[in-house]
């Protein structure tokens, strides 16, 4: 007989893992970002001149406004999230006040999908919602823990502390002599965005290999096309 508390417990103790796997999830997107259009705005410049305090300026303003605009988007993509999350489990409460029964009939019948028989199904919904019963329906109906809803400030503090340290990697390779620091720049890109590749494939359970070919070959892309556009307007401007 499978009792309520293997029912609930089916993935082991998740305390904290939403906002731990958002954070992480931001901190990913951040240094792929920040690698990305740094590298492509840095290596545009170079490619238009060789004035290195040029470059630094513009790889320096490409890292503030790209780590400010990461975390604004990410605060205000999280926050309603987050919204829709309480608005989930507020209205829950207010259907657990209005019609205890039927929701306790709506548990039992999602335990029955789960493969259990109407009679455990029962038996465990009533146990399961004996100590929180407003805990019990926010997991079971919609994924929610109450204690863990999504906390917009960690992910926009992630998404902008990496993203600034995935933006330092080109914007200091490409200050080297030249013209090694094309080489050096491209390749040191390619490397980091394989590993970022590589962790968004871990944290989305997918092969690896495709995150990586399709970030490095994405990135080395954006990074030839922006020193073309730099070496074409450098000469004609020059």
């Amino acid at each position: 007989m499978t009792s309520a508390a293997e029912v609930v417990h089916e993935h082991g103790d998740t305390e904290g893992l939403g906002n731990r796997l958002n954070w992480l999830r931001a901190g990913v997107l951040g240094a792929n970002d920040g690698i990305v259009s740094t590298a492509g705005i840095v290596m545009g410049v170079a490619g238009a001149t060789g004035d290195r305090p040029a470059i630094l300026i513009a790889g320096v303003a490409a890292l503030v406004a790209g780590a400010l605009s990461m975390a604004a988007g990410e605060y205000v993509s999280v926050s309603t999230q987050r919204d829709a999350e309480l608005a989930l489990i507020e209205a829950e409460r207010h259907d657990l006040e209005r019609m205890p029964e039927e929701e306790l009939d709506h548990l039992t019948e999602m335990l029955e999908d789960r493969g259990l028989s109407p009679d455990v199904a029962r038996q465990a919904a009533i146990q399961m919602t004996a100590k929180d019963v407003l805990r019990t329906h926010a997991e079971l109906e919609f994924g929610i823990d109450i204690d863990d809803v999504t906390n917009p400030w960690g992910a926009a503090l992630s998404s902008m502390v990496s993203f600034s340290i995935g933006a330092l990697l080109p914007l200091l390779t490409i200050l080297l002599p030249s013209p090694e620091r094309f080489y050096v720049t491209a390749v040191a890109v390619a490397l980091a965005l394989a590993l970022t590749g590589w962790a968004s494939a871990r944290l989305g359970y997918a092969r690896p290999l495709p995150a990586v070919a399709r970030n490095v070959v994405g990135g080395v892309f954006a990074m030839g096309v922006t020193l073309l556009v730099g070496s074409l307007l450098g000469t004609r401007i020059g």
